[in-house]
């Protein structure tokens, strides 16, 4: 059965909205509620949400930048605006601490680093990923929050060295940064909720494969529920059409 095909694709993550867009793309026909009932009927659930606490240590002396975002989330071009965080996994051997870089244009992963420590090494290894695989032009904001990280003086040489912009977070506002809170929120409740890691490399290598799917296959409301890759393409295609 398709439904459930498709369920066990997607690990359990999505709910009957997104089933019945993904079996449209597929050119499967259902209506919507056909999809809702048959999820209903066969036992076919989401993952339910979570509360996981926050990781910001904002108590510190160092310099905090403006924010220049102010909650504008919409960006119209890829490598404008990215912005950052980190999350903690909990596995067998001790946390496993994860920081990205999001590009706010299409809500896509461009940076990550993993490891053992919540350090500043950790969110410069993230950045420094991003900023190889993505060379934006000088001036792109990025924006985090006030994380002592962020705001320690070796990210900001880094920001200053890729002539970046920086941006932080009012203090204890987490929606200043809410487009990477929803980001780590599917990350936990698709794909990590319920799941026990014996070492911190199963948990790295769940983490990586979710990258993955997230960048490449999964639909994102916010972008008309295309994936960030192929909303970007379909930019990119527009970009040609429009110049030629």
């Amino acid at each position: 059965m398709h439904i459930r095909a498709v369920f066990a694709e997607m690990k359990g993550a999505y709910g009957w909205p997104r089933k019945w867009r993904e079996l449209a793309a597929r050119g499967i026909r259902a209506g919507k509620e056909r999809v809702r009932r048959m999820m209903k009927s066969l036992g076919l659930q989401a993952r339910g949400k979570r509360r996981f606490k926050a990781t910001t240590n904002s108590a510190h002396d160092l310099p905090i930048a403006p924010n220049l975002l102010a909650r504008n989330f919409s960006v119209d071009a890829p490598n404008k605006v990215w912005t950052g965080d980190i999350t903690y996994i909990w596995t067998d051997e001790g946390w496993l601490y994860l920081a990205v870089v999001i590009d706010l244009f299409n809500r896509q992963v461009v940076g990550f680093a993993m490891g053992e420590r919540m350090t500043r090494t950790l969110v410069m290894d993230a950045l420094r990923m991003a900023w190889f695989r993505r060379h934006p032009a000088p001036g792109l904001i990025f924006h985090s929050d006030r994380g002592s990280q962020y705001a320690s003086n070796d990210y900001r040489q880094l920001l200053r060295d890729f002539k970046m912009e920086s941006s932080m977070s009012r203090k204890g506002d987490c929606w200043d940064n809410a487009v990477t809170e929803t980001l780590f929120g599917s990350l936990k409740v698709e794909r990590l909720h319920g799941m026990r890691f014996g070492s911190r490399r199963q948990a790295k290598d769940e983490v990586m494969d979710w990258i993955v799917f997230y960048n490449h296959r999964r639909l994102h409301s916010t972008l008309g529920y295309a994936s960030p890759m192929a909303f970007e393409q379909k930019w990119l295609a527009r970009q040609i059409s429009l110049a030629a």
